[in-house]
């Protein structure tokens, strides 16, 4: 195994990749592309047919925003742009896992080996919760 400044070093110069991969992350969308047929109602058309697919496709992008779900239309045009939008939100999750693993590793390695942050000691007394008032003295009754 590497000593520990190597494989810090190592570590950082990783995470100073994937810092810059994510920099360089395009546009990007969350969500699902979903391709839809419905039927219009009329009892003439061809969508009312049995075994007809329906008029379409027409395209959705569906996400959960607050807990409930939010739907967009897409136009036919656009699919294939938001299909490399969301491929694009997916790349930019993995790395910003993979930096939170690196990044996570990189502190158990320098606690593991009693090293100090480079960034410096936590400033004293800072995370300390203020003193209390203290309550005033009272004269005893004679």
């Amino acid at each position: 195994m590497a000593p520990p400044a190597d494989r810090v070093h190592e570590l950082e110069k990783q995470r100073k990749e994937l810092k810059a991969k994510l920099v360089a992350t395009g546009d990007m969308r969350q969500g699902s592309l979903v391709k839809r047929y419905r039927q219009c109602g009329k009892p003439g058309c061809h969508c009312a047919q049995a075994g007809a697919d329906g008029h379409g496709p027409s395209w959705s992008l569906t996400r959960a925003v607050d807990g409930k779900t939010v739907t967009r239309v897409i136009p036919p045009s656009a699919v294939d742009q938001t299909r490399a939008q969301i491929a694009e939100y997916h790349r930019f999750r993995t790395l910003a896992r993979e930096l939170i693993d690196v990044s996570g590793t990189v502190c158990d390695v320098r606690l593991a080996a009693g090293a100090v942050d480079p960034h410096g000691p936590a400033k004293r007394g800072a995370s300390k919760a203020p003193s209390r008032p203290r309550s005033s003295k009272k004269s005893k009754p004679s």
